[in-house]
């Protein structure tokens, strides 16, 4: 639940910021486990903006809030954890890990200007970490590695550097190592490796700083020319490098100078040991975040166009320039009302200030396009849950706005007499289907009511009625978001199940065959009357339907034909063996009779259709199934495994091309049946430890299996 306070919180209350200098938006990203939530609860204890740091598996950390997170114990949505270091104010975006959630990774992405990659210690990092890496480069967001859990008894932190060095690249190296305490065991202090100083906390936070142990000395001689020459490598002063091989030693202020740049232009990505539990390296973390992060003004900012799509000048991150905000994430609490966390990237937002809200290009995913002038309420600084009011947003900050009638996650908020739309973001498709199915009528009512919030949050999830099967389908990301999804709307008061996801069919005749429909009744005084004849043939798959009246004579008479055509049509839609959709035919009406009196409209629609259902006795009736052309991309490594695995789904594979987009990534082109399809996100991701993906789009209809 949502909590308002309008003090400052803690002794480390984050106050109003005045101008984007003095903000640094940092996503924290890695595999679930890595330590990610563990840290920033440490950081806001370090920092005093919360009295004492919380537990994942107790369920009390600030980021965890969410009831669906504690009872998982890992972090299930975007949380932002705010804190001051140095003056600064830090807004820490702690993601989640698990690959079902990585519409919220993206929405993270989007509100940071640098990215903190934190892998374990003892666990190392999985393939997504990896390609997440490689996504951050190709749009040069400035990175850092924090290496957490060094308390574990397995940590292991030269391997995790040296397992970055191999996956990230030559330029992520340390500043510091790790040294062990009296016990030989766990870790005491770091080496700082630019400063040639230790950093001892054996007494705790904040560090004793002194000179080295001569047997430090060694390490830090080694370690440290390697970093000191990937430092000058990136520095803008091209005489550095000579004079260092000269012999010259260089002014640590000038490599540290020369570092900060190299960070904040995403040349050079330090590695720094952290651990949560002990405070080690807390607060050489909070000093790099400060220093060598860049602030909202030196990140590049999204393109905007006008409402109507027109080209707009390029933002600037200037809190008197046009207002262009972006709503990262939003949630519906039953107390508060919808709660929008929103990056200011342009201009200035404050409170009773009547904005336009706008939102584009998601109406597939149950997000139609929608324009709104609405007034602004309170502006709050977020503290996961809580929310503490503060003056104004300006731009390059992060705060949340309440009770907004239409806000959704990925909507822009601009001034009223000049709206924008923020390009958006990459959003993966949703491709796990599930059913669900309201216990009672009053719960249909609330499901309704929970779904329509949950929509609006959350961009990867898709909620579709399929007019077919009758089904309410929520394609969700994964098992662990469906998990989540079911989760919230329960918690919501809906009384829900799910059930087997159907996959429409579709019913053809495989032989020519001829039918005969006679509908003859007395009743009344009134009869009806009505015969024809028909001839049935199967057209090639995709055709359709064609009607073709060849009766000669009038033997039906002219007002009547279009009677029986629509007899027909009727009944290939209530389908004739299955109740599926009868599509692919050539129906001829050759012959009939009719009465003078007694025929009508009615009987001959009703002849029509018993014509049909006599051809189909005789002919053969085929069911059939949709294929889909499925687009798999995985690793090179991977191919085998998901050509045998399209194989065993009746898969016809048409071909594997590498992808141009993305090194070692292989493309596999196949035509697979949409019934093969319905848990494939999931066994896709197990087949390649997270790291394959597809994307489907209906091909055509073909006979199915006679089982």
């Amino acid at each position: 639940m949502a909590q308002k306070s309008q003090d400052k919180g803690a002794a480390g209350g984050v106050p109003t910021v005045t101008e984007p200098g003095g903000v640094r938006n940092v996503v924290l990203v890695g595999h679930s486990g890595a330590g990610k939530t563990t840290l920033v609860e440490a950081l806001l204890a370090a920092t005093g903006t919360i009295g004492r740091a919380g537990s994942v598996a107790d369920g009390t950390t600030v980021c965890d809030h969410d009831p669906a997170a504690v009872r998982q114990q890992r972090s299930v949505s975007l949380a932002c954890a705010p804190l001051v270091h140095q003056g600064v104010k830090i807004n820490l975006l702690d993601t989640p890990g698990y690959a079902d959630f990585v519409g919220e990774l993206r929405a993270g992405l989007r509100a940071a200007d640098a990215a903190l990659f934190v892998v374990s210690a003892v666990d190392g990092m999985d393939a997504t970490t990896a390609a997440l890496w490689e996504e951050c480069a190709a749009v040069g967001m400035p990175r850092a590695v924090a290496v957490t859990r060094l308390d574990h008894p397995r940590a292991d932190f030269d391997e995790a550097v040296a397992l970055c060095q191999r996956v990230f690249g030559d330029n992520v190296l340390p500043l510091h190592l790790t040294m062990l305490g009296d016990d030989g065991e766990s870790v005491a202090g770091l080496l700082g490796l630019v400063t040639r100083r230790v950093f001892d906390y054996t007494a705790g936070l904040p560090a004793q700083v002194r000179e080295p142990d001569p047997e430090h000395l060694p390490a830090i001689a080694e370690s440290r020319n390697e970093l000191i020459e990937g430092i000058i490598a990136e520095s803008e002063d091209e005489s550095l490098m000579d004079r260092y091989l000269a012999g010259e030693e260089i002014d640590t202020a000038v490599l540290v100078a020369d570092l900060e740049k190299a960070v904040a232009r995403g040349h050079f990505h330090p590695v720094l040991p952290v651990c949560a539990a002990t405070g080690v390296g807390l607060d050489v973390l909070l000093d790099g975040l400060v220093s060598a992060f860049p602030s909202p003004l030196e990140h590049e900012l999204p393109a905007v166009t006008g409402v109507d799509g027109s080209p707009r000048p390029p933002l600037t991150c200037d809190p008197s320039g046009p207002l262009v905000a972006e709503v990262v994430r939003t949630t519906v609490d039953r107390h508060v009302g919808r709660v929008s966390l929103v990056r200011v990237f342009s201009g200035t937002l404050r409170p009773e200030l009547t904005v336009h809200v706008a939102g584009h290009g998601m109406a597939e995913r149950g997000h139609p396009d929608h324009d709104a002038d609405e007034r602004v309420g309170h502006i709050y600084t977020p503290l996961g849950a809580s929310l503490r009011e503060v003056g104004a947003c300006v731009a390059g900050d992060i705060c949340a706005v309440t009770k907004s009638g239409s806000a959704e996650t990925g909507d822009t908020i601009s001034a009223k007499d000049d709206p924008l739309l923020v390009a958006p973001w990459e959003m993966p498709e949703p491709l796990l289907p599930v059913a669900v199915v309201a216990r009672s009528r009053a719960d249909e009512d609330a499901l309704a009511r929970n779904l329509a919030r949950l929509v609006a949050g959350d961009p990867t999830l898709r909620l579709e009625r399929n007019p077919e099967t009758h089904q309410l389908v929520l394609w969700c990301m994964g098992e662990a978001h469906a998990d989540v999804v079911l989760d919230r709307l329960r918690g919501g008061g809906v009384e829900l199940d799910t059930e087997p996801v159907r996959v429409p069919l579709r019913e053809t005749l495989a032989t020519p065959a001829k039918g005969h429909g006679r509908h003859v009744k007395q009743s009344g005084g009134h009869g009806q009357y009505a015969v024809c004849d028909i001839e049935v043939e199967p057209l090639p798959r995709g055709a359709g339907f064609e009607f073709v009246d060849r009766v000669v004579g009038g033997a039906v008479p002219h007002q009547y034909v279009p009677s029986v055509e629509k007899g027909v049509r009727a009944q290939l839609e209530r389908g004739l063996v299955a109740g599926h959709p009868v599509v692919d035919l050539r129906v001829t009406l050759v012959d009939g009779k009719a009465h003078s009196v007694d025929s009508s409209d009615a009987a001959f629609q009703t002849a029509g259709a018993l014509a049909l259902r006599d051809a189909a006795e005789k002919g053969q009736p085929v069911l059939l199934e949709p294929i889909d052309e499925v687009v798999v991309r995985v690793p090179g490594h991977a191919v085998g495994a998901v050509l045998g695995d399209l194989a065993g789904r009746r898969g016809r594979v048409l071909g594997t091309e590498p992808d141009p987009d993305a090194e070692g990534q292989t493309l596999v082109r196949a035509e697979v049946p949409a019934v093969e399809l319905l848990r494939y996100a999931v066994e896709l991701r197990s087949l390649t430890s997270g790291t394959g993906t597809f994307r489907r789009r209906f091909a055509r209809y073909d006979p199915a299996p006679p089982h």
